[in-house]
């Protein structure tokens, strides 16, 4: 090994872990397998990880230090096991309802009435990538 590719190692190794972090937290979502060769099903699968990832994500960052770093599958077992939820289209929104929320309040003041939140900061409540529906929650 040349003196340039270890260099060339050393600077793209931080990117590299990046990913592999990235599917280690997160694989939990879908990423680990392809359960069916039917592309739509697929799809449909990728796009509900993709928001399931970008909503943990946010939740994230208001999470205490010490939660930040759990993976989804940890995230899945000490925080949302105890909820119950409902997942419904109306219009152009999906509507996710959660009962028994641990936290309730703490959950109602970051995500109801998101559509509101995102457009008072200038952001498009529309998923492009997911048929450019809403996304509303709703706690009970």
């Amino acid at each position: 090994m040349n003196f340039c590719q270890i260099i060339s190692s050393c600077t793209h190794y931080p990117e590299r872990w990046n990913i592999e972090e990235f599917f280690r937290t997160e694989s939990a979502l879908g990423w680990k397998r392809a359960a069916t060769l039917n592309m739509n099903i697929r799809l449909g699968k990728l796009s509900m990880g993709m928001v399931a990832q970008a909503a943990i994500y946010q939740l994230r960052q208001k999470l205490p230090t010490e939660k930040k770093n759990w993976t989804a599958e940890c995230l899945a077992e000490k925080l949302f096991s105890s909820i119950d939820g409902d997942i419904r289209v109306k219009n152009d929104t999906i509507i996710v309802t959660f009962y028994n929320a641990p936290n309730n309040d703490y959950f109602k003041e970051h995500y109801q009435n998101l559509q509101k939140i995102l457009e008072a900061e200038g952001v498009n409540p529309r998923i492009p990538w997911l048929y450019n529906f809403k996304l509303d929650f709703r706690f009970k």
